[in-house]
This record gives structure tokens, sequence and C-alpha cells, in this order.
């Protein structure tokens, strides 16, 4: 899912986290990014999508070494709140199978074909449909907005101008609870780290160097939390 976003990042040390497809809960996957967290080197966390309650959670935990938080295409509660009457029939329903073309115009928007296509195919081939189900109902109960209030170092949010998954109303709420929060709306649809890698990595370089003075790469080794697996 993140090759043209690690391409773009270049030499800045990085490391992908997957959650096993067995979880599904929020507490679940907070606990399997934490135990994976560095230890002895300042790092950056990165949250896209799904993963943005996980990063809000633990850099409301401060843990040493922590230098910057960054979301991206995400939100700290449900986005849709206005859908929540669906959770109970979600619950009874068999888990959904969505319909290619359908994910690949959510996560893309449309425009790009080709080689980031195949990015959407491979995400649903390690994706089951049950963790899928599962995670839904997750992002339908979470809300992790104190958490905003409780992250000491910077913060960033990265906002797709068109994004069909998450609405402009999940960054309207980010910045009005979050008085600290760096915003910055790209051109783009939901997959912005896919679609827009070098305009990510620059607005990120540009946070860095707002924040801690590194205008250029090796940064404190950023940890990202993948968007659904």
């Amino acid at each position: 899912m993140f090759e043209p976003f690690l391409e773009a990042l270049g030499k800045w040390p990085t490391r992908v986290l997957r959650y096993p497809v067995a979880l599904t809960s929020y507490a679940d996957c907070i606990t399997f990014a934490r135990d994976q967290l560095p230890v002895d080197r300042p790092f950056l966390l990165l949250g896209e999508s799904f993963s943005g309650p996980v990063v809000l959670a633990l850099g409301a935990e401060r843990p040493k070494g922590l230098v910057g938080v960054v979301l991206c295409s995400t939100f700290a509660r449900n986005p849709r709140p206005h859908l929540n009457w669906l959770a109970p029939l979600l619950r009874n329903l068999p888990p959904p199978r969505l319909p290619l073309s359908w994910l690949r115009r959510l996560l893309l928007g449309g425009r790009h074909a080709g080689a980031l296509e195949h990015l959407v195919d491979t995400m649903l081939t390690f994706f089951p449909p049950a963790t899928l189900k599962g995670r839904l109902l997750a992002v339908s109960t979470v809300d992790h907005t104190d958490c905003l209030r409780q992250i000491e170092v910077p913060l960033l949010a990265l906002v797709a101008a068109q994004d069909r998954l998450v609405p402009k109303a999940a960054a309207t709420w980010l910045r009005s609870h979050g008085p600290t929060l760096d915003m910055v709306r790209l051109q783009g649809p939901h997959w912005l780290l896919q679609t827009r890698p070098e305009a990510c990595v620059q607005a990120i370089q540009d946070f860095l160097q707002r924040n801690h003075g590194h205008p250029e790469p090796p940064p404190p080794s950023p940890i990202r939390s993948s968007r659904w697996t």
C-alpha cells in the first residue's frame, strides 16, 4: 500500500506497522503498535485513516523519543456519526465484500489508474471481509478527541481536499479540538500518501523544520501505522 510514499521518503528510515488481520478493535491495535515503538531513538508517529485514533492514543501516552504526530486522511472520532444507526445492522450481516471498482474510486478518486490500482487489488488480497467488518464497527464507536489535548509534541494533519471516505467535518473536528494542530490541505483523494507522496513528504519536512529545525533527511525515524492492515 505504501510503496509510493516509501519511495518518496528516500533516505528517511521508516518502519511500516501492519496489524494482524485478527485485530479489529482499537484497544488491540493500540497495544500491538505500542509494543513496536522504538525505545532507543527519536521518532515521528504517522497514522493514516483507520490508524488516526491509534496514533492519537499513543501520542497522548507521551512515549519517550516521540517528537511529533502526523495524521493523514483521518479522524479522532467516528467521521460519520449520523450513520451510527447502521452499526447494529452491520453486526448481524455477513462480512461485506466491497466491489473493486467502487473501492478504487473511494481510495483513488477515479483519476489514478495503472500502478496505483494494483495497490488496491493487493490490499484486498490480504484483507479478509471479516476484518473490514470488525474495523468498521470499531470506527463507529471510537472517540479519541480527548487525546488531542493530551499530546504535548507538535501535531500535523494532512487533509485530502477530495476525500470521499472521510468527510470535511472530521478535519473541522480535529481543528476545533486540537488547539496546537497544524493542518495542511492537499489536492487529492483519500489515499494521499499514494497519490501525492512527494507533497506529503514536503509537508512533513516543513513541519519538522518549523518545530525541530530538521530541513533535510534523515529526520527522527518515522513509524507508520497502516491504514487497514
